[in-house]
């Protein structure tokens, strides 16, 4: 089957943080508090996957204050932190949403996600993560993680299921309009 196929059947979209939804670098504080940067396009993407009816998670080894905050600021739905076993929340998310893992598309990076990619029905790396990642990925972004890879993903999947004028709509007429544009733009 090939990706567009795949990417039409996705309900879920799970991602990574640490080099997916960030380049992976991280500034420490002399305070040892830590700073994470995060591109305003994956964000609209992430915002654009819940206007069109997708669910979102975030699955990360770290626990990082900054990361859940910019999970709640675009309205991911569920929020998994300091998770050595992907597979533990992914299971549970099958079972919350009642979806077939055929209907799950996980973003991701390095090693750490091989086992969680391998069983979903659409995996994603983006442009610079490990080799051996990009070999079983479904789709390989042109874009590098935390540089609008998630948004490319994302894109690629709303494209195949055909959502924009959905998602336009709602744009257009959302109560909260001004609201949405701020987490659009954020």
């Amino acid at each position: 089957m090939d990706q567009k196929e795949l990417a039409k059947r996705v309900k879920l979209i799970v991602m990574d943080v640490d080099g997916t939804l960030s380049d992976g670098r991280f500034f420490m504080l002399p305070s040892g508090e830590t700073i994470k940067s995060f591109d305003v396009k994956d964000g609209t993407g992430v915002v654009f996957a819940g206007l069109a009816g997708l669910h979102t998670a975030i699955i990360t080894g770290k626990v990082s204050v900054t990361v859940r905050h910019r999970a709640d600021e675009l309205g991911v739905e569920n929020y998994y932190e300091g998770i050595s076993d992907k597979t533990e929340p992914l299971m549970e998310l099958l079972n919350k949403y009642e979806l077939t893992k055929d209907q799950v598309c996980y973003i991701g990076d390095d090693i750490g996600d091989a086992e969680v990619m391998g069983m979903v029905g659409f995996s994603a790396a983006v442009g610079d993560a490990h080799p051996l990642i990009k070999r079983i990925a479904h789709y390989i972004a042109k874009r590098y993680g935390g540089r609008g890879a998630v948004r490319e993903v994302i894109d690629f999947i709303l494209d195949a299921q055909e959502k924009w004028s959905e998602i336009f709509i709602q744009l257009k007429t959302a109560q909260n309009h001004q609201s949405l544009m701020n987490q659009i733009n954020s």
